[in-house]
């Protein structure tokens, strides 16, 4: 099915904005917050981190501004679009004295506005997960089955980004409403195309020109230029198998000595689900409440059963962490549980980077057969 293109102005994308608003979504978009960009509701292009980008490395990340007024001028920030459709903390039940179900508070309808190719690929693997792996959660489903989604293809990749090693960037990958392309030049425009029927309709309802070839042209350069320049790249050529295969490996130990099981990848990774459930009850005895919260591998009681925890040690729990996000995740879900996104790179608090742990692991695993 071919889909419209349309052109839009900085007006347009202002216009596209209030028309989901008016529509009675709750548009959330990336924006400036303490020292990073983060996400958060907007009304306008305005809200967004007009001119500002992004220097990111191993355990760095920091602010600075360009040189012109770019609106999608960075990558990605510490925070996924994974807290508001796998809420950190949410309440997944209440009941009263009796145990009688209450009812609880619908979700807004979101409209995410700037989602990155990498975030998009990783919301449709939190999908697999949540929706169609044989268990439909309703925590997830009642804020997914409404919201409408805006891709943004990247132009400006991290220094630790890798979505073009991993299938997933920095052009768009399926599954947005619309999908816009930002073109900086003397005119700063801006290429939007549908993705879905409810895409179709918002670009109706805009009235917008039809896209020109050569302006088509002009924003697929842009992807294929942001390809070249990507912070990280990562062999995944053989890298299943080679991770179960060096599971007794040194080099978990020599991680282990870095790594301060700190949970900050997991927290961060667009794509980790793993949460925790606690029981409570109000001191009046009147309301139970049944809370998800989010947990990690890395934590020493997340394996633990009656006699102790099953992964006692740091690289245990990194090996762990690892193997199934890269490997035993396709077995799983058929795909990697890793979209190269780098998060997990920049807000490792002592740098340990996936790429070159995992690199190192596979070079072991080919030089092993090589012998």
């Amino acid at each position: 099915m071919v889909r419209p293109v349309v052109e839009l102005d900085r007006e347009g994308i202002d216009r596209l904005i209030a028309q989901l608003g008016d529509s009675g979504f709750t548009v959330i978009a990336p924006t400036l917050s303490d020292g990073t960009i983060s996400h958060g509701p907007i009304s306008s292009s305005q809200d967004l981190p007009v001119g500002w980008t992004e220097v990111q490395d191993a355990g760095t990340y920091r602010l600075t501004r360009r040189e012109d007024d770019a609106l999608f001028g960075y990558a990605v920030g510490p925070h996924s679009w994974k807290r508001f459709l796998h809420p950190p903390e949410v309440v997944v039940w209440q009941g009263d004295g009796g145990m009688t179900p209450l009812d609880l508070a619908p979700p807004p309808r979101y409209a995410f506005f700037g989602v990155r190719p990498c975030e998009m690929a990783a919301i449709s693997i939190q999908d697999k997960v949540f929706l169609d792996s044989g268990f439909s959660d309703d925590v997830y489903r009642s804020r997914r089955t409404d919201a409408f989604i805006v891709e943004v293809e990247c132009y400006e990749p991290g220094g630790t980004c890798f979505c073009a090693s991993m299938g997933t960037g920095p052009g768009a990958v399926e599954g947005a409403d619309l999908v816009v392309s930002e073109i900086l030049d003397d005119e700063h425009r801006f290429v939007v195309r549908a993705g879905s029927d409810a895409g179709e309709e918002v670009l109706a309802a805009l009235g917008a020109a039809e896209a020109e070839t050569d302006v088509i042209a002009a924003a697929e350069q842009v992807v294929a230029d942001a390809a070249a320049r990507m912070g990280r790249t990562l062999d995944t050529d053989g890298l299943r198998a080679a991770l179960t295969a060096q599971a007794q490996s040194e080099r978990w130990d020599e991680i282990a000595a870095r790594c301060l099981t700190c949970a900050n990848c997991t927290m961060a990774c667009p794509t980790c689900f793993c949460a925790g459930i606690d029981d409570s009850l109000s001191l009046d005895g009147a309301v139970a409440t049944r809370t998800r919260r989010w947990d990690s591998c890395f934590g020493l009681e997340f394996s633990y059963i009656h006699g102790g925890s099953l992964r006692t040690s740091a690289a245990s729990r990194y090996r762990q962490w690892i193997t199934h996000k890269l490997s035993t995740w396709w077995d799983q879900f058929g795909s990697s549980g890793c979209v190269g996104c780098g998060r997990c790179i920049t807000w490792c608090p002592v740098g340990i980077d996936i790429t070159a742990e995992a690199t190192a692991m596979l070079a072991e695993a080919r030089s092993e057969e090589a012998s």
